[in-house]
């Protein structure tokens, strides 16, 4: 008489057989180990854009007399310097960041002397009528002066190699898909800082009077001269 057939797996059968649960488990972690450095990145790039400085002063006279777009187009310039400073020490280009350190007195002048001519230029202009338009070579000037300016101060390149170093991803030998990421992520961030600045300030423009804009020019012209003056003095 026979008896119903029972499936029994042979130890072969069951060794060759991958579970899809442990592939996926796999996947899971794999993106989690990403998305850690996409987050640590953004607080990276948030942290290094929030000090107001000679771009943040910009961003903001910027987004008071010219609109949001402009403000907003200004920092994203900086965002786009600080991610190429990232690249750098993220993938241990250290044959460009010598040459750029090493020439860093030259920057800081050419910097400074920029900084100085956008201050008197800033403190002399009369406020805009209205917000800059979308397009035109307005924007294209914003973005390209604050971009030129970050590339100025070429030791937010020990900055980033620093912690990049801390995060094990400085080396040659490191995990370059973590330091793409992350780079990755200092640029989100930074440019998160810049929309919530020009955002903010930009709330505040509609309470400004020609007379209050005009003090806004002579205000922020001064200090940004001021920071030109000091990075001239620091590269003597």
């Amino acid at each position: 008489m026979l008896t119903p057939f029972h499936w029994c797996p042979t130890q072969v059968g069951t060794d060759l057989s991958v579970s899809p649960l442990a592939s996926t488990s796999f996947t899971i972690r794999e993106t989690l180990v990403d998305t850690s450095f996409l987050l640590r990145g953004l607080i990276m790039g948030f942290s290094i854009a929030a000090p107001v400085g000679p771009i943040g002063v910009l961003c903001i006279r910027r987004t008071l007399a010219e609109g949001r777009t402009s403000g907003l187009i200004s920092g994203l310039g900086a965002a786009t310097a600080d991610a190429i400073y990232g690249c750098i020490a993220g993938f241990g280009l250290t044959f460009i960041s010598s040459i750029l350190i090493s020439q860093q007195g030259w920057l800081r002048i050419v910097g400074g002397a920029f900084l100085c001519y956008l201050g008197l230029k800033t403190f002399l202009s009369r406020p805009a009528k209205g917000a800059a338009s979308a397009t035109g070579n307005g924007l294209g000037s914003a973005y390209t002066s604050t971009f030129f300016l970050t590339l100025t101060n070429p030791m937010t390149i020990l900055s980033f190699a620093a912690i990049f170093a801390g995060l094990g991803v400085a080396s040659p030998g490191g995990n370059y898909m973590s330091a793409g990421v992350l780079v990755l992520g200092v640029f989100l961030g930074s440019a998160l800082w810049w929309l919530i600045l020009s955002g903010g300030v930009g709330v505040l423009r509609g309470k400004f009077n020609h007379q209050g804009l005009q003090w806004v020019n002579r205000i922020s012209g001064t200090i940004i001269a001021g920071f030109g003056l000091f990075a001239l003095l620091s590269a003597l």
